[in-house]
């Protein structure tokens, strides 16, 4: 099914809005009004769930499939006040420590306050330190140095940080003119951007669908349990709609709508695998199968949780995931195609 390129302008809109939330895992509550708000301007009745995801019923009647997706997002939290002013972190999700330092952050304080400052390892100058890139990274090696004058644990008092403040890094999102999207987060905001356009577009084109299909934006994916509670009882399938991961010898890329056939926790569902393939190749989407050695997701989470689903996971191909991102406005093309297609072909 081809998508107009209007409605992909909307998924990278969505995704660009998303990115400039800040929404670490455990503190995603604007991330989550900004979703409720957008399906409420489309007509739908979005609900939020008492573990906080977004849920919403795009109509359709009939076995229940649920496509999902997640907003938190990899950050970190406040882990010590040093004695020079200084913060040490405790990561949440996973990720090389690498892949933040240098970074610039954010951290929000129980009492609604906002500093900014920057991730750096402890011998951050070689003029001072010899051979710091030997240095291994790790929590206790790595800090926030605030953009305030703090030179203390009582300096950082008396500006009301605490342990337990979080911590967002800066998305940098930018959008080339030769249509990538590179940012942190599109892990899974560039999935989050894909699923309200697929809202919107449903809700515009008067499309028939072949069942009842909801979206679930769930809002501790991060931490290995997003998809474990929230999923209405009539679901009968259920699709991750996440990034495709690129490296090695995958043939995902930044191109193509990957479709996960095994992750770390196992195969995903065969018939459910099939059919994506079969209606990617009759569509004539650029796609990928492939096997992610290092990855979970929601609809595991949800069959650890004793859910009784058949489960899927598509997503855009997203290169250098968990660190600075990059996608293709051609993947997030050929992934909503997939979804289009898939809950408006007749069987």
């Amino acid at each position: 099914m081809k998508i107009d390129q209007a409605t992909i302008d909307g998924v990278v809109t969505h995704i660009v809005d998303l990115c400039r939330i800040p929404s670490p895992t455990g503190f995603t509550a604007k991330a989550v009004q900004y979703l409720q708000a957008e399906l409420e301007k489309m007509g739908y009745e979005p609900i939020r769930t008492r573990k906080g995801s977004v849920l919403v019923c795009l109509g359709g009647t009939g076995r229940g499939l649920a496509f999902a997706a997640h907003v938190d997002t990899l950050g970190a939290m406040v882990r010590t006040l040093k004695p020079n002013g200084r913060l040490r972190l405790t990561k949440l999700g996973g990720y090389p420590e690498n892949a933040i330092e240098g970074e610039n952050c954010i951290v929000f304080t129980r009492d609604g306050r906002e500093f900014t400052g920057t991730i750096q390892c402890t011998q951050a100058t070689p003029h001072v330190y010899h051979e710091p890139g030997k240095l291994e990274r790790n929590d206790a090696n790595m800090e926030v140095v605030l953009d305030e004058k703090v030179r203390s644990k009582e300096d950082l008092e008396r500006l009301g940080v605490r342990p337990g403040d979080f911590i967002a890094f800066d998305p940098r999102t930018v959008v080339t003119p030769s249509g990538f999207i590179k940012s942190r987060h599109l892990d899974d905001k560039a999935g989050s951007g894909i699923l309200l356009a697929l809202a919107r577009w449903v809700k515009c084109s008067g499309v028939t669908l072949n069942r009842k299909v909801y979206l679930i934006f769930t809002v501790y994916e991060e931490v290995g349990h997003g998809g474990a509670a929230g999923i209405p009882e009539d679901v009968e399938e259920m699709i991750s709609v996440d990034m495709g991961a690129i490296g090695d010898d995958l043939q995902t890329d930044e191109y193509k709508v990957s479709i996960c056939v095994k992750d770390s926790r196992g195969p995903y569902d065969y018939d459910v695998t099939t059919g994506l393939v079969r209606i990617a190749a009759a569509a004539e989407l650029n796609y990928a199968t492939d096997i992610y050695p290092h990855y979970g997701s929601d609809v595991e989470a949800a069959l650890a949780a004793g859910y009784d689903i058949r489960h899927g996971l598509v997503g855009p191909g997203v290169y250098a995931s968990h660190g600075y991102e990059r996608t293709h406005r051609e993947a997030l093309e050929n992934t909503l195609g997939l979804l289009a297609q898939y809950i408006t072909e007749k069987r």
